[in-house]
């Protein structure tokens, strides 16, 4: 290799290695909504579908993904909750310190008993939460989930309009990002997998 064949072989790696450099520095960018300013999340105390107390502030430690449905939903209870079960299997044994949790909309209806035939469907380890009425508005104040009965022809029953969003609430305990509905596994993913590895 003669001299000039050597500075360009060099100068070639130069450039590589300041190109490996660089895009191990540039700071994640977010699929998701990130929230700012950073804030704790909102309390929740509700109960499980089998009757065990859930507290958000005790899941420090965990990112937990909160989505707002209810189990006679056609179409986007399902869709996320089944994206959420890509997510799960894509983690592998990180899946341990993440926690989904679903709150119901429609609380006339999801019994614990149905709550918990519906979300296990999707995955063993999903929480399915419910309360009073009293306690379920108050969390959905704190979120700002709307809901809205409506009428319908369907052998369901009547349908409950209601926000889509998914909650992420980071190690820390803070409400870190949405996910807007449609986003997909992939981008929810790599944002769970980032915030699990700060």
């Amino acid at each position: 290799m003669n001299r000039r064949d050597a500075l360009v072989v060099g100068a070639v790696l130069i450039l590589a290695i300041i190109g490996v450099v660089y895009s191990l520095s540039k700071p994640y960018t977010f699929r998701g909504s990130v929230l700012e300013p950073l804030q704790l999340a909102p309390e929740i105390r509700l109960t499980n579908f089998d009757g065990q107390p859930f507290q958000l502030s005790e899941q420090r430690g965990k990112v937990v993904l909160i989505f707002f449905g209810y189990t006679s939903c056609p179409d986007v209870c399902p869709t996320t909750l089944a994206e959420f079960r890509k997510v799960f299997a894509e983690l592998g044994p990180q899946a341990a310190q993440t926690r989904v949790v679903f709150i119901t909309v429609d609380p006339e209806r999801d019994t614990p008993d149905k709550i918990a035939a519906y979300v296990t469907i999707f995955h063993p380890d999903f929480w399915g939460l419910t309360g009073s009425q009293a306690e379920l508005e108050t969390v959905y104040k704190a979120y700002g989930v709307f809901r809205e009965k409506q009428e319908s022809s369907s052998a369901a029953g009547y349908l409950v309009s209601h926000t889509a969003t998914v909650y992420v609430i980071d190690k820390q305990g803070n409400l870190r990002l949405t996910f807007p509905y449609g986003l997909g596994w992939e981008a929810m993913f790599k944002d769970i997998r980032y915030l699990l590895q700060e």
